[in-house]
């Protein structure tokens, strides 16, 4: 259940990215609430997840979970760049992510 909260959190932190960009674009109360929301949310699983998985690991992982899906928003919704590089080292972070998860708790 504490990987489920932990992906949770990661996938909130990428709400709240969502709406710290679309408060640049836009300054409205969805773009307050996603923002506020999303990340009061992430840091809240974030903390019930903890109780069951190191610290270590669950920042790392709620952390690359932010990273990637923030960049993959940022490629397809917003038009970021798309490099090979830019993927293949979005790969890295994933893969990092699957061998933490592996080797334990």
């Amino acid at each position: 259940m504490a990987w489920l909260l932990l992906v949770c959190a990661g996938l909130f932190e990428v709400v709240g990215v969502i709406g710290m960009n679309r408060y640049n674009l836009k300054k409205d109360a969805v773009s307050m609430l996603l923002l506020g929301g999303g990340f009061v949310a992430s840091f809240l699983l974030l903390s019930v997840a903890m109780k069951s998985i190191s610290m270590g690991t669950a920042y790392a992982i709620w952390t690359a979970i932010g990273t990637v899906g923030g960049t993959l928003v940022g490629m397809l919704f917003y038009g970021e760049s798309r490099q090979v590089l830019r993927i293949f080292f979005l790969c890295l972070v994933l893969g990092s992510v699957i061998g933490l998860k592996i080797i334990g708790h």
